[in-house]
């Protein structure tokens, strides 16, 4: 109510200032053309100073590492005894009674339909972001990184998993956590050229997500958690790859040739070869 009356008194306040900045008119005696009466002249708006660029650049950045930090650090705090606990406990057991029969093995392979669609978009011809060599290279590192900390924090946190409590391996899910890593990367690179396939990348990772709770291989945290690490890691290396690749020499750059690799059991990596 109190908002109420302000707005309404900054509004009228507004009106008056600019009908008292109106010019008024006079007749003179010998024509009958109105002519503005003499008086100060109005005053000039100055326009809103446009946001520094650091301040349009650190704002959306805040989100982007704010948000999914959260839901890692809420995700963390349900493997101790406390009501986060016995919620997922909960809807666990939900689930389960809601879907008894479900049994799939489709969230083996959607974690990769992002980026396979994000190669298929090359070869049909549509322009992304970045070319293929270095979306690839970017693929390859945020995967690396995904993987790397997904597997860190299954050992620091060693959850059980809900349906084999021998298996300390449930938090987070790195299923979910791929899923995210390669729509988050379809996203950078065909998001400006339709909202759509951001939509679809990410809508494919939430579904893999929720396999994974349906077939009962993860709480619902895990997931969460998951799919906070995917979008973090496929961020930091695509917004830090121009500046990585600014670091190497111009002629060291020239010599160096950096090979995908990969190896029997889903090992990747890179090698990095220079030339004399």
């Amino acid at each position: 109510m109190v908002f109420r009356y302000v707005l309404l008194l900054a509004c009228s306040l507004l009106s008056l200032r600019a009908s008292a900045q109106s010019p008024t008119y006079l007749l003179t005696p010998d024509t009958s053309v109105m002519a503005p009466a003499p008086g100060p002249a109005p005053l000039l708006l100055r326009p809103a100073a446009p946001a520094s660029p650091l301040r349009r650049l650190i704002q959306p950045a805040a989100l982007r590492v704010v948000v999914p930090l959260s839901l890692i650090g809420v995700a963390a705090l349900s493997s101790q005894d406390n009501a986060l606990r016995r919620a997922k406990m909960e809807l666990q057991e939900e689930t389960r009674e809601a879907f008894p029969t479900f049994d799939t093995r489709l969230d083996d392979y959607t974690r990769h339909v992002p980026v396979a669609a994000a190669y298929a978009l090359q070869l049909a011809g549509v322009k992304g972001e970045r070319g293929v060599v270095p979306f690839t290279l970017i693929y390859l590192l945020a995967h690396q990184l995904n993987m790397g900390v997904t597997s860190n924090l299954k050992n620091m946190c060693r959850e059980q998993r809900p349906d084999i409590p021998t298996d300390f391996s449930s938090f987070p899910s790195s299923h979910t956590s791929e899923a995210f890593m390669t729509a988050t990367l379809l996203h950078e690179q065909y998001g400006k050229t339709s909202p759509w396939i951001s939509l679809g990348g990410y809508a494919v990772a939430t579904a893999t997500g929720t396999m994974r709770v349906l077939h009962n291989r993860h709480w619902v945290t895990d997931v969460v958690a998951g799919a906070g690490i995917g979008f973090l890691s496929a961020e930091a290396v695509w917004r830090l790859y121009p500046a990585l690749t600014r670091l190497l020499p111009a002629k060291l750059a020239q010599k160096c040739l950096l090979i995908p690799t990969y190896a029997p059991g889903g090992g990747a990596g890179l090698a990095l070869t220079i030339r004399r």
